[in-house]
């Protein structure tokens, strides 16, 4: 395996990459209307229209910047069409003063199945994520003969987009390694084996996408928090040290309470880079806007929360409860878990967004000066 192009950019090039920004405030998005991935960027079920709206409404609650998922099974069957609709996606957020992230990669699999090109299975009742698909599918990971087909996906895919200033930063591995697979019950596991081919494909990732010699900085989050009560420390695991260690900057998932959030963040903060939390908010877990934004904010650490409009992917839902109960949580499922509004654009809670608004007012982008 070539590692020739996974040196990650000096600490200069990435400080005076991050100076060209403001504090960055963003969301995980999938329209209302997609189950999946998948739903969001085939042909059929493409949204503009519906995009358009729903970013409009982050605009105005004051986000700046939407990490949004791609597909390896739609460049496979559409390489075209994925194109010219990740042109249209980006067209609709920077009209709205949004920077995108894109990601490359998925692990987490949650509905159970492989993932599939066609029309998508409507969501089962009441279950958190249920039609979850990994990209490219857990199978593939595990298959490395199938790999060359990966690497054309990515060096296409950042490469068409490598000079486009409307681009944030790559994400280009979603939680490598995760096998969780949610049911009506419970959850179980898939393969852990699945954990060492993830790793072997997370590195090997980073050497296809800086052969597109992107002006965007590359990064993979670190995203196993260690259990309430556990004494393990936050992010020490083969994965999340590999990806800390390629990428530009440090990325992290963190569905904590604030002072487990402090701990993230001054851990991850001895890796001397930009920091942004690529996935967090869950209310009744305790991971809050009104209790932690303004933390966020003081520490220089950019945000995304998970979801913005609650639709078919059924965030707003608790994850599994016996998930819930092996880390010690017991939460409130009167409380919506993620997503801030409603599917007719009402806030789920006002007072985040006038939270949102007085972090973000006076850093807003001029569009008419670019």
């Amino acid at each position: 395996m070539s590692t020739r192009h996974t040196q990650h950019w000096p600490i200069e090039q990435v400080q005076t990459w991050l100076d060209a920004y403001p504090w960055i405030c963003g969301f995980n998005y999938l329209p209302a209307s997609a189950v999946n991935f998948l739903e969001m960027w085939m042909a059929d079920t493409f949204d503009p229209k519906r995009i358009d709206r729903e970013l409009g409404w982050a605009a105005d609650a004051g986000f700046n910047a939407a990490r949004v998922n791609l597909h390896f099974l739609v460049w496979h069957h559409d390489r075209a069409g994925l194109l010219d609709r990740m042109r249209q996606f980006l067209d609709i957020a920077w009209a709205k003063g949004i920077y995108t992230v894109f990601v490359l990669f998925d692990d987490c699999g949650f509905g159970g199945q492989e993932p599939h090109y066609g029309p998508q299975q409507p969501p089962i009742p009441n279950l958190h994520n249920s039609r979850a698909v990994a990209s490219p599918g857990r199978a593939m990971v595990m298959d490395p003969t199938q790999w060359d087909g990966l690497g054309n996906y990515v060096r296409d895919i950042v490469g068409q987009f490598a000079q486009d200033h409307r681009l944030l930063f790559w994400d280009l591995y979603n939680e490598p390694g995760n096998r969780m697979i949610f049911e009506t019950d419970g959850f179980r596991e898939y393969d852990p084996a699945l954990e060492d081919y993830s790793e072997r494909l997370l590195v090997q990732a980073f050497d296809w996408a800086r052969s597109a010699a992107p002006s965007q900085p590359l990064t993979v989050g670190a995203w196993r928090t260690a259990p309430v009560g556990s004494g393990a420390a936050d992010f020490d695991n083969p994965i999340d040290q590999a990806a800390l260690a390629l990428s530009d900057i440090v990325t992290f998932h963190a569905y904590v309470d604030r002072p487990r959030m402090e701990k993230c963040i001054n851990t991850l903060a001895t890796q001397n880079r930009p920091m942004f939390l690529t996935e967090w908010m869950a209310r009744a877990v305790d991971s809050r806007i009104e209790t932690q934004l303004d933390l966020l904010h003081h520490r220089h650490v950019g945000c995304f929360n998970w979801g913005m409009v609650q639709g078919r992917t059924q965030t707003h839902l608790p994850w599994p409860r016996p998930l819930l109960e092996q880390h010690g949580i017991n939460p409130d499922e009167t409380v919506w878990f993620h997503d801030i509004f409603w599917p007719d654009g009402r806030p789920y809670d006002p007072v985040e967004i006038q939270i949102i608004n007085s972090l973000t007012q006076s850093q807003k982008r001029s569009l008419s000066a670019e």
